[in-house]
């Protein structure tokens, strides 16, 4: 991957792609506050679909088509005003980044429509001392020792270039005789038989064009093969009627004093609930009115990403507000919660030799199955889910090893580090869930200092082994490991220019832009040019988790789009795709098998509501898709910083009909 520009450090003034001039209160927003107060469902305005200016803002947005540049990718260059030659770019000019949207012209405008505090570009972290950041990447499928293959995640020879455009000859641009065509197309396919690649052009393929969106339509892509049965299928989410959506409701930004966290969103059959300030909250799924409030001694710290069946999931919450003596409250507090009722279960703080006297910090938490795992600098402790008995807690070590942290969902995997700071051994570990004894134990290799946990089944791990990722992604090399036996069963090594997701190296849970599943892993490629006259696009792939090796897959999210995995729905890949600057976003499904798309959501086009969309970044932003309707929530909120601000969400929420 590239390395992106770094943020300002300011907070941005309106976020990612804001409208030079919002309306009155945010898209869609009563001129005074709705009944109910906070998360009342909005009305809609006078004239919700009004037409828009077609005219892009000057400033970029997420999205928004990049002219092709002379000198290749990344080079943006606005288009040429009507009857204007093109300028191209100036050999040796480093050309300014271009975001993730529309051409910058001027002085270039705030962050990636995220409140960021001034640390480096990544996941925006509170503000705790020494703690690295992150920013996104992905990886290389290849067995161990091979070097890298060109191309967007799919197999090739040393003769695939990049999808430019032909290149002209010395005789006053003329084409290739039909003689040189014929030598180098049977150059090329001697080159192809012998290396036993497969060459997927990016020109003339009939599956790769991206159509029109239709009521539950599909567009193409390529499906690779699987020995022993079909992929894909199963799953629930299914091709509807009509897929626009309109918005359903939004909920603004707490009032905050400082950069604060507010990541943790889950969905149950009968409520949408979000972090909040001090609380967590429960609104109506379709209408966004409050239905219930979990009020906290402190700020939410840490939030599990999983539940149980029956709607329980974990937070970790400071032990108290902050002071003008305490600034920033210890999280050192485990809470379990009933989603369904809107009720904390229990409560508690534990200590440990490794503790002393206070109570036992806590950097992240998770759940799997009936146990709730808490892991940090202090060691990990486990709790039952439904009583709060403890399992197990930090001991004393006499070899400097403690649980960093822990990967849930459908098994419980812990993250050990042992060693000095400055060298330090990682270990992982699948564990038991009754005690946290382990199962089997997996060391990683030399150079690792973080590791972070994909998949708990298959276990699945990301590094950035001797930090050569080169772009603060956190991820060099992925590790397919066998958990009963500890025994790596590949290691597919990555290239950062390539593909694109992220793993924060503060959280052993934190991996985002990725999904595992039909034991494969689907990442998403970098941006690159389109076929069009301007925008970027990208593709989803995937790689064996036995062999390591690229499988042939690919889905294509079409000219101006660019696409990432949200999660797996049975066999098939739930995907968002981000749109350009005139159209609004999608979610589709992705079979498995065939890797043939289907819209199943498609958000509207009007420029306040898709600015508003788009200020939801991957990096920053918690994506929910279910039977219809997509939740975009943020992580992370700070002091407003100007009136653009005041219009900025905490959530966004889209339903279809």
């Amino acid at each position: 991957m590239t390395q992106p520009p770094q943020p300002p450090n300011d907070p941005p003034q309106g976020g990612f792609g804001a409208p030079q001039d919002p309306p009155q209160g945010g898209f869609g927003a009563p001129q005074d506050p709705p009944p109910g107060g906070f998360g009342a469902p909005t009305p809609p305005p006078a004239d919700p679909l009004a037409k828009q200016p077609d005219t892009p803002p000057a400033a970029g947005g997420f999205g928004a088509p990049t002219p092709p540049p002379a000198g290749g990718f990344g080079a943006p260059t606005p288009p040429p005003a009507a009857g204007q030659p093109t300028q191209p770019a100036q050999p040796g000019v480093p050309q300014p980044p271009a975001g993730y949207g529309y051409p910058q012209t001027g002085a270039p405008q705030q962050g990636y429509g995220y409140p960021q505090t001034p640390q480096g570009y990544g996941y925006p972290q509170a503000p705790v001392p020494g703690q690295p950041q992150q920013g996104y990447g992905f990886p290389q499928g290849l067995p161990p020792g091979q070097p890298p293959q060109q191309g967007y995640g799919y197999p090739t020879t040393p003769m695939q270039q990049q999808p430019y455009p032909p290149q002209q000859d010395g005789n006053g641009g003329k084409k290739f005789t039909t003689q040189m065509q014929i030598i180098v197309a049977a150059a090329v396919a001697v080159v192809l038989i012998v290396g036993g690649g497969v060459w997927y052009a990016t020109s003339g393929d009939d599956d790769k064009t991206d159509k029109t969106s239709q009521a539950g339509g599909t567009t193409g892509g390529k499906g690779g093969t699987e020995k022993g049965g079909a992929l894909g299928g199963g799953g629930k989410e299914k091709a509807p009627d009509d897929p626009k959506s309109k918005v359903a409701f939004q909920l603004p930004l707490p009032k905050v004093t400082d950069v604060t966290r507010v990541d943790g969103s889950w969905l149950t059959d009968k409520a949408y609930v979000k972090t909040g300030l001090n609380e967590v909250v429960g609104y109506d799924p379709v209408k966004g009115t409050k239905l219930w409030s979990i009020p906290l001694a402190g700020q939410v710290c840490a939030a599990s990403r999983h539940m149980s069946k029956d709607y329980k999931t974990a937070i970790a919450f400071q032990e108290s507000k902050p002071t003008k003596q305490t600034k920033y409250p210890p999280c050192n507090q485990i809470g379990a919660l009933d989603l369904s009722t809107g009720k904390m279960l229990w409560s508690k703080s534990i200590t440990a030799p490794t503790s002393g006297d206070e109570a036992v910090r806590f950097d992240e938490v998770t759940v799997s199955g009936d146990v709730v795992a808490a892991g940090g600098t202090e060691g990990g402790a486990g709790f039952d889910l439904k009583t709060g008995a403890e399992r197990w807690k930090p001991r004393a070590s006499t070899d400097g090893c403690y649980d960093k942290g822990y990967g849930g969902g459908e098994a419980l995997v812990a993250v050990r580090k042992c060693g000095s700071y400055d060298d330090p051994q990682l270990v992982i570990q699948p564990l038991n869930p009754a005690d946290g004894a382990p199962i089997s134990s997996y060391k990683m290799p030399p150079g690792v200092d973080y590791a972070s946990v994909v998949s708990t089944k298959p276990l699945v791990v990301a590094a950035d082994v001797g930090d050569t990722a080169g772009d603060g992604s956190g991820i060099s090399d992925f590790f397919s490991i066998d958990a009963s036996t500890g025994k790596l069963l590949t290691r597919i090594a990555a290239d950062a220019e390539k593909y694109a997701a992220r793993c924060a190296s503060t959280k052993v849970e934190s991996c985002s832009q990725l999904a595992v599943g039909n034991n494969r892993i689907y990442v998403p490629t970098e941006d690159h040019e389109g076929t069009g006259e301007y925008g970027d696009t990208n593709e989803i792939v995937s790689f064996d988790l036995k062999t390591g090796k690229p499988t042939g897959d690919r889905a294509d999210a079409g000219d101006r789009y660019t696409m990432f995995p949200i999660r797996m729905d049975g066999g098939n890949i739930i995907a968002y795709r981000v749109p350009p600057y005139d159209k609004g976003g999608q979610v589709v499904s992705i079979d498995g098998g065939t890797f043939k798309q289907t819209v199943l959501m498609e958000n509207p086009s009007d420029e306040s509501i898709r600015d508003a969309e788009t200020s939801f970044t991957p990096d920053y932003s918690e994506f929910l898709y279910n039977d219809g309707r997509l939740y975009l929530a943020s992580m992370m909120v700070s002091k407003p910083h100007g009136s653009l601000d005041t219009d900025r969400r905490l959530v966004v929420a889209f339903g279809r009909g």
